[in-house]
């Protein structure tokens, strides 16, 4: 055999083995959602706002009709529900059959389940939409706060931290932390976050953290006992200095994000803020908020992550819970969910991969009035470790801790 042919077959053999693979995937997907049909999941996630709510049950109508899978939404005050009910039947050798198909999950509650091995996959690359997913432009959807996924979630939403106001009543927002905290004393009452350890009460602080750390690379790095109280001072420092100016007097604080929000409905406060660009914009088009609320972020960049869903290791329905992931990275879901009538979320997917009719949904919608564009937005900065926060957020309760 000469060189040539040689190169011909070689080619052609590499060309078989790709088809092969190929139709072997499809016929596992295939396999998959044969199982799945029928089947309920569970899928514990955050029940705290209506409009995520109601995207949920959305998708789970297109999973019954398109594949007569059942979603049940089981609703949270906390992720740390579920992966406490998951930790308990382990430790009681449950196996199989249990309670929690699909988790909404992130952040420490990721780095716990994946360190005790109580996680299915890796699933997500098997995934037929996975291709779509821009891993190389979005880092955060294969990263979750400094730890590689692996596999072991799939991200569904991008959110990057942005601060709302009433321009109406506010002319000049503030645009840096020194800005802000001087803004704070000069406006008592005027200002709040959510109380720790409520996630975006905890995201405030990490912005914080941000902005007075004199290295901020500290943070993607598990915390030093060692180091941790000098490192920590400058944001205890701040927070002292604006804690008697907040709302209320700082001996009341709102319980999560759409309590917060409200307040600035209700003119309580004139500076709020949300883990989600395009919050604002959807409620100004469900009338929750006045057309004259605008977004800003600080100088230098705001915190940003993904979202993602996991599948427990006994999970009872995990061909089921494969076939929502699956789902809920389909271009329409995606777009859908990005529009600001729907929920205003960021897409994970690579628009430069989509086909012309799925990138012409994103073309078309409207992101609204309040939303800033890509470039406005300006950097993300990465999520500290897990490890931070949970200390972080211990020692605020020590602190300030106060009952709702």
């Amino acid at each position: 055999m000469n060189r040539r042919t040689f190169g011909k077959t070689a080619l052609s053999t590499l060309a078989l083995m790709a088809v092969s693979s190929r139709l072997a995937f499809a016929a596992d997907w295939q396999s998959i959602l044969a199982e799945a049909k029928g089947q309920t999941v569970y899928w514990h996630a955050w029940g705290g706002d209506t409009k995520i709510n109601d995207f949920i049950a959305f998708i789970g109508a297109e999973a019954k009709a398109r594949h007569g899978v059942t979603l049940e939404h089981v609703k949270l005050a906390s992720t740390a529900d579920a992966v406490a009910r998951v930790l308990a039947e382990r430790d009681a050798g449950q196996t199989t059959g249990g309670a929690v198909d699909l988790i909404w999950i992130n952040g420490e509650n990721f780095a716990a389940m994946k360190a005790q091995g109580l996680l299915h996959g890796p699933f997500a690359p098997a995934l037929p939409n996975w291709p779509l997913v821009d891993t190389m432009g979005k880092p955060a959807t294969v990263t979750d706060f400094t730890l590689p996924t692996e596999g072991y979630e799939s991200p569904w939403a991008m959110a990057q931290f942005v601060f709302e106001y009433d321009s109406a009543k506010l002319a000049a927002p503030p645009r840096t932390l020194h800005e802000l905290a001087a803004w704070i004393l000069a406006n008592p009452g005027r200002f709040s976050y959510p109380q720790p350890p409520d996630y975006l009460g905890l995201t405030f602080l990490k912005q914080v953290l941000y902005g007075v750390l004199p290295d901020p690379a500290l943070l993607q790095a598990p915390v030093d006992p060692a180091s941790y109280d000098a490192a920590t001072a400058p944001l205890w420092a701040f927070l002292d200095a604006i804690h008697p100016a907040l709302w209320r007097e700082a001996k009341a604080f709102p319980e999560n994000e759409p309590a917060l929000g409200q307040l600035l409905a209700d003119g309580e406060i004139q500076i709020s803020f949300a883990f989600n660009p395009g919050r604002a914009s959807a409620e100004i088009a469900a009338g929750n908020l006045p057309d004259t609320v605008r977004t800003f972020v600080l100088e230098g960049g705001t915190i940003g992550n993904a979202s993602f869903v996991a599948i427990p290791f006994n999970a009872a329905h995990q061909a089921g819970a494969q076939v929502i992931a699956n789902l809920i990275l389909d271009p329409a879901i995606q777009a859908a969910a990005q529009d600001p009538a729907t929920l205003g979320f960021q897409t994970v997917l690579n628009l430069a991969a989509l086909s012309p009719t799925d990138r012409a949904r994103f073309d078309a919608l409207d992101l609204g009035v309040a939303t800033l564009s890509p470039a406005d937005l300006g950097p993300v900065l990465l999520e500290p470790h897990a490890s931070w926060m949970v200390k972080v957020g211990e020692d605020w309760v020590k602190r300030y801790g106060v009952t709702k």
